[in-house]
């Protein structure tokens, strides 16, 4: 039937009894395949969100942001946090570290990579606390 329709007889499920084919073409089924792969290693390069910030971030954006940290946390991403130092707020660098240590707090996250500085900005990776994790484990298991 296959060399009749000019396709190919592909086993699809060797293990099964009996052993499962299929008639397609199977150059372009090899095709599909390949594209799907892209597409899921495409995927994985999405695993860190960046949140942006200032020194002189009002409360209310300060806020904002942490909402959608929240909600990327829950998805499973990473934070990387930047904040932005502009002309004379370079030499309030303490004040960056704060911010940082401010944001991580608040969402009870851990330091992937210390804050480091890179000329006029303090970059953070910061990922869910392993320690929350085995609280919210623990406390699932006695209710």
């Amino acid at each position: 039937m296959a060399r009749e329709r000019n396709y190919d007889l592909v086993e699809i499920g060797p293990n099964a009894s009996p052993p499962v084919c299929k008639l397609l073409d199977f150059g372009k089924f090899k095709y599909e395949l390949e594209k799907k792969m892209q597409k899921n290693h495409a995927n994985k390069a999405g695993e860190i969100k960046e949140i942006r910030l200032g020194l002189k971030t009002d409360e209310h954006d300060f806020n904002t942001k942490i909402e959608q940290s929240k909600k990327f946390i829950e998805k499973g991403y990473k934070i990387k946090l930047t904040v932005k130092m502009i002309g004379r707020e370079n030499i309030y660098a303490s004040r960056a570290l704060g911010q940082i240590e401010r944001f991580k707090n608040i969402l009870g996250l851990t330091f992937e990579s210390t804050p480091m500085r890179f000329g006029t900005r303090f970059n953070a990776l910061l990922i869910k606390s392993k320690e929350k994790e085995v609280q919210k484990e623990g406390t699932n298991a006695k209710t």
